[in-house]
């Protein structure tokens, strides 16, 4: 018995140093993007205007950090809007710093960073299952949607990520893209997880189709750090 867990031990350790080993060429500067079709803004190289919605405070480290340290790296000009102050438990105006915070690392100008905290909008991009299932991030998909519907392009994202054309109409000029959520399984596989969204992109061949790797995780490690009234103790 024990010869069969070292084999298991060993099969699955030397999985996980695959999944590096290609993690580390994908994130090589000769390599390309993993795409199955081309267009989008993940595929231009001119600067872009760019707006990030999203619900909470610390939305942004915990699912965005690796769009938002492709796009800002790469000269793209973003600006977070944040859709509440995240005031449940009364620490609003803390988070909100915490925000700014986190967008600091994020090497997003704190001018381009604003939080609204409107009773109308408690509580209005994700996909429709909000990663999570979290009612307030699927509120934020549904109301880029229903601003964007009928004359926008629709995109999905994935926060490791990987994207598809929804719906296109007749103007193009704005392009909206959301987060792909995933099964519990490939959110806490680590780098694994590169095989499954690799053979993701091929089940969607013919769909415009990205996966971003966090080029900087330590940079997204600091930014959730900043968060610390979200902490569990």
């Amino acid at each position: 018995m024990a010869w069969v867990v070292l084999i298991v031990a060993s099969l699955l350790l030397l999985l996980w140093l695959a999944s590096l080993t290609l993690c580390k060429f994908l994130h090589a500067p000769t390599s390309p993007l993993l795409t199955t079709a081309g267009g989008g803004l993940f595929s231009q190289f001119q600067e872009r205007n760019i707006l990030l919605v999203v619900a909470h405070p610390d939305d942004e480290s915990m699912f965005f950090s690796p769009t938002i340290s492709y796009l800002t790296s790469r000269g793209h000009n973003l600006h977070i809007l944040c859709l509440s102050i995240g005031d449940a438990d009364g620490k609003g105006n803390v988070r909100k710093e915490e925000l700014y915070q986190a967008c600091a690392i994020l090497k997003v100008p704190l001018q381009q960073v604003k939080t609204l905290d409107h009773p109308d909008l408690q509580i209005i991009t994700f996909d429709s299952y909000g990663v999570s299932g979290h009612c307030n991030h699927r509120d934020v998909h549904y109301g880029v949607r229903h601003y964007l519907y009928g004359n926008e392009v629709i995109f999905e994202l994935n926060v490791i990520g990987m994207s598809k054309l929804l719906r296109d109409t007749s103007q193009g000029n704005i392009e909206a893209w959301e987060l792909v959520s995933t099964n519990i399984l490939r959110k806490y596989i680590g780098p694994v997880d590169i095989w499954l969204s690799i053979l993701d992109a091929m089940r969607h061949s013919g769909e415009v189709m990205h996966c971003l790797l966090n080029e900087h995780p330590q940079k997204s490690f600091l930014a959730m750090a900043q968060h610390s009234s979200q902490w569990v103790c």
